[in-house]
């Protein structure tokens, strides 16, 4: 379960960018192709947060669709997994542009601390 490592590195990140205050809340963006299983993920920041100043928090997650961007006619789209075809121009081999992340994107601490 590399999960656990994830959630541990981007529960370091968010307490060393509250520096020292109570973090209520980890905003979290991941993607269907970077091969993170979400309710592992979940359950890794359960099993991290007591003791720390994130005990108690939440975590957010944001979930992503591939993205891709036809090299014939530069369209953007955002396909469903296994349906990888431009709706502009049919090409099927449009360069992946996103849908791989896993990114901290915010973290919540309170207004009075």
């Amino acid at each position: 379960m590399h999960e656990l490592s994830l959630m541990n590195i981007l529960l370091d990140d968010a307490l060393n960018a509250a520096a020292g205050a109570p973090v209520c809340a980890l905003r979290v963006r991941v993607g269907p192709l970077s091969g993170v299983v979400i309710e592992a993920l979940r359950f890794a920041f359960e099993a991290l947060i007591p003791g720390t100043p994130a005990e108690g928090a939440r975590l957010d997650i944001e979930e992503t669709a591939p993205a891709f961007r036809c090299p014939h006619c530069h369209a953007t789209y955002h396909p469903p997994i296994g349906a990888y075809e431009c709706p502009s121009c049919g090409a099927t081999d449009g360069e992946l542009t996103g849908g791989y992340e896993l990114e901290l994107i915010s973290i919540e601490v309170p207004d009075h601390v």
